[in-house]
């Protein structure tokens, strides 16, 4: 069987400028990055409708949700639909970590592959440039006599790398004697953590984007008032290296579908959502536009609804909920090595967790849902037949998709209850709303959607709330940081866990994101890498270029 890579490899890319076309782009409306890649300008008059596309809580097994959305999109293609593509770029980080590539699989891929999982063109490196050059503007202010009389221990901006790596974590700069700084504890997240990755992907425009970099707070002074990025003078800085940034990427799949792939911020500590811009660019440019949004539907469509559609005024006409059998029996108690056997009692019991999204999109967030089972080989047609029974019950549509093994063919009868769904009209609605104070809202997630039945906020989130209080950011949204793996934030508790407690430990403000972050157990900012990462099984060809085992 071949690799993704493999399968990439063999197909013949169309010239970047007739995936354009397809759009409508002229020469004056793109930049070419090689081939088979281009830089697209921003378009703001979306006429086109959304289709979100999310999941079941994430395994082990993987459910392939990215898979899905680019199968979907190449089946409206051969329905003779408009269709675009809105999504995230990978990270370098978890390509060279344990997860290997991020663009799809099988059949179904965006490309071209290689370029997209690596340097891509540039947009990661350039984030990690300007979230760094506002470290270095910050470091040096504090050794230049600071003026601004910030508190070195109350240093909460990190440095970052695109890269896993658990020795960066937490480290002690400034040090080798007086010319080289002022000593203090600091640490690296990976880049798709930074905030400045937030802001790129909730900017509107270059006004904006340059006004939510002044707005990121990056330390405290001594009298406990907040010190921006703006203070230290080096918003317009940052914003000049991220200019070409700012601009959504054209790709394709596999099948010539055009893509924009644009922005990747992490789905708990973020929102998880590709950029607006991109978003709205591609509403711009097509009839039908499918984009998703990390982890599973409790954390990345609850946040895509309540802070991405919240402020900018995106409404998705449907939301396909992506399960997969094999990880439904996990759910239901199922080892990851049994998983693949036929065990309708374990999916009887698992099914729940697909219940418990079915009901939120429908039920809090008003969406028109599809169920869309990722099939595998192994999947019998018993236990689909039982999936599909459940869904209808639950009053969502089902169906399957085949695109890893067949591509757009396998998922055409998913994309025509898509096409109906979205047909079906509807308003969405968000779970909370904006008067609520941060508590509030807090407790309308975690009971609305996770089936909590109390909130339980530590005293250094208590305090945490009192100061954003006091300095006037306490009606931002909220993004709640919790596990992905549960609805609860008890990464054990699989199924559909509900009446328990769910535990914030902090509350963490995102100034230039304009969001605040309920940190609710150890939410990792830096990965690191495993016993025997997946850099190690990695070849590059000296002859042909062709590069093995990037997934």
């Amino acid at each position: 069987m071949k690799t993704d890579i493999e399968i990439a490899n063999s197909v013949t890319l169309q010239p970047i400028a007739e995936i354009a076309a397809k759009l409508g782009l002229t020469d004056n409306d793109y930049e070419q990055y090689g081939k088979y890649k281009a830089k697209v300008n921003q378009r703001n008059d979306e006429k086109g409708k959304l289709i979100l596309v999310t999941a079941i809580n994430p395994t082990a097994l993987g459910e392939g949700k990215t898979t899905t959305s680019i199968g979907l999109a190449d089946g409206m293609s051969k329905l003779g639909k408009k269709v675009c593509l809105a999504l995230r770029e990978p990270s370098l980080g978890p390509v060279f970590g344990v997860k290997g590539g991020a663009t799809g699989g099988g059949m179904a891929q965006i490309a071209p592959m290689e370029d997209i999982n690596l340097h891509f063109t540039g947009d990661l490196h350039a984030i990690t440039c300007a979230n760094n050059l506002i470290s270095a503007i910050l470091d040096n202010h504090i050794y230049q006599g600071n003026k601004l009389r910030i508190n070195p221990t109350k240093v909460i901006w990190k440095r970052c790398l695109d890269m896993n790596d658990r020795a960066l974590r937490n480290i002690v700069c400034g040090l080798g004697g007086s010319t080289n700084g002022v000593p203090r504890q600091d640490g690296f997240n990976i880049t798709a953590a930074s905030e400045v990755m937030a802001i790129l992907c909730l900017s509107k425009d270059l006004d904006d984007l340059k006004k939510r970099l002044a707005d990121i707070v990056v330390a405290y002074d001594y009298d406990d008032n907040p010190v921006t990025c703006g203070d230290l003078g080096c918003a317009q800085a940052a914003a000049i290296v991220l200019k070409d940034a700012l601009k959504p990427n054209l790709v394709q799949t596999l099948e010539g579908t055009p893509a924009l792939v644009h922005g990747g911020p992490f789905a708990n500590i973020a929102h998880g959502c590709n950029s607006i811009i991109a978003t709205k660019t591609a509403l711009s440019l097509a009839d039908y536009v499918i984009t998703e949004a990390g982890f599973g539907a409790d954390l990345g469509a609850q946040k895509f609804f309540d802070i991405k559609c919240r402020l900018a005024g995106l409404a998705p006409k449907a939301v396909v909920l992506v399960a997969t059998v094999r990880a439904l029996k996990y759910n239901g108690g199922v080892s990851k090595e049994d998983a693949a056997k036929e065990n309708t009692a374990a999916l009887e019991k698992g099914i729940c967790n697909l219940l418990g999204h079915i009901d939120n999109l429908r039920g809090v967030y008003g969406a028109n849902v599809v169920v869309a089972i990722n099939k595998f080989i192994t999947d019998t047609d018993e236990e689909i037949a039982y999936i599909a029974k459940v869904c209808k019950q639950a009053g969502a549509e089902c169906e399957i998709c085949e695109c890893w093994a067949k591509g757009g063919a396998g998922s055409v009868a998913l994309a025509e209850k898509v096409l109906a769904a979205v047909e079906k009209g509807g308003k969405i609605r968000f779970s909370y709303s904006d008067d609520m104070d941060i508590i509030q809202k807090v407790q309308a997630v975690a009971t609305r959607v996770y089936g909590a039945k109390e909130v339980e906020f530590s005293q250094k989130a208590l305090a945490s709330i009192a100061q954003i209080k006091k300095i006037g950011k306490e009606n931002l949204p909220i993004c709640i940081a919790k596990t992905q793996y549960s609805f609860s934030d008890d990464a054990s508790k699989l199924g559909r866990p509900v009446g328990f407690t769910l535990h914030v430990q902090d509350v963490e403000l995102r100034g230039g994101a304009g969001f605040l972050v309920v940190v609710c157990g150890n939410i990792m900012l830096m990965p690191g890498l495993s016993k025997t990462p997946n850099a190690i099984n990695m070849t590059i060809d000296s002859a042909t270029g062709e590069i093995k085992g990037l997934f």
